[in-house]
């Protein structure tokens, strides 16, 4: 694990890359920018991102909240059920304008295509919880450049809003991937039926399937929701997906 700092329009994004250790060739390997859930770059998601680099990948883990402080020092711990601690996540989320999430892709991608050990111009993004929609964001931001998103339980996917996550699946040219969670309150049934609606209309290979069962947060180990045989099932998804579309 190497610790990076990527320059932006805005600032300076701090971040992690995990490259393949010993045994998985001299590189260079295609590359996957995961962004974390709300609680931010933390040992779990250092621990995701290690074993997704160790299917062959260089893996960006980056924080998405760098505008407001490095990750080591923005604290996220808490938990939903506390109104201030929700407040200030939801703050957090509210600064991740469309525009400020294009600068930043742009910057991560232009930093992976620099990068000696990343093979290709094209890169796979995996979203959780909030930033499952930034995956979807990205890809269709930079359709030329994201080979493959996916989104698990991610959360307002299809909404009301005007830049809504759906609306945009039409510019992706890439392949999304959307594991739901049972019975989660930020992406409802009616919301999937939404999503799933907007991918039929747009014609984007996509796969979005449901987990019986399962809750918010099932692929993130350490959390209230999570859920081993489900985790796994994620990880397959992802492998499946990112060595379909990066591998070829």
């Amino acid at each position: 694990m190497q610790d990076i700092d990527i320059k932006t329009a805005d600032g300076t994004m701090d971040a992690k890359l995990f490259q393949p250790e010993q045994g998985q060739g001299s590189g260079p390997w295609p590359a996957v920018i995961m962004i974390p859930d709300a609680f931010g770059i933390r040992p779990v998601f250092e621990e995701m991102a290690k074993r997704l680099a160790s299917e062959g990948y260089v893996v960006l883990l980056r924080n998405p909240f760098y505008r407001n402080g490095h990750a080591s020092k923005l604290d996220l711990k808490g938990s939903f059920e506390e109104e201030v601690f929700r407040k200030r996540i939801y703050g957090l989320i509210g600064t991740l304008t469309p525009q400020a999430l294009k600068t930043d892709a742009a910057a991560e991608l232009d930093f992976l295509s620099k990068h000696p050990a990343v093979k290709g111009p094209k890169a796979g993004v995996a979203g959780y919880c909030f930033s499952g929609g930034i995956a979807v964001r990205m890809a269709a931001d930079f359709p030329e450049r994201i080979a493959a998103a996916a989104s698990s339980h991610g959360g307002r996917l299809a909404t009301d809003s005007p830049d809504s996550p759906h609306l945009l699946v039409g510019k992706v040219k890439g392949e999304l991937y959307f594991g739901h969670a049972d019975n989660d309150g930020s992406m409802p049934a009616e919301a999937i039926q939404k999503l799933d609606a907007a991918l039929k209309q747009s014609g984007v290979k996509h796969v979005s399937e449901l987990y019986p069962g399962a809750r918010h947060g099932y692929s993130v180990p350490g959390s209230a929701a999570y859920d081993k045989d489900t985790a796994e099932t994620h990880w397959r998804r992802l492998l499946d997906l990112f060595g379909r579309t990066l591998r070829g």
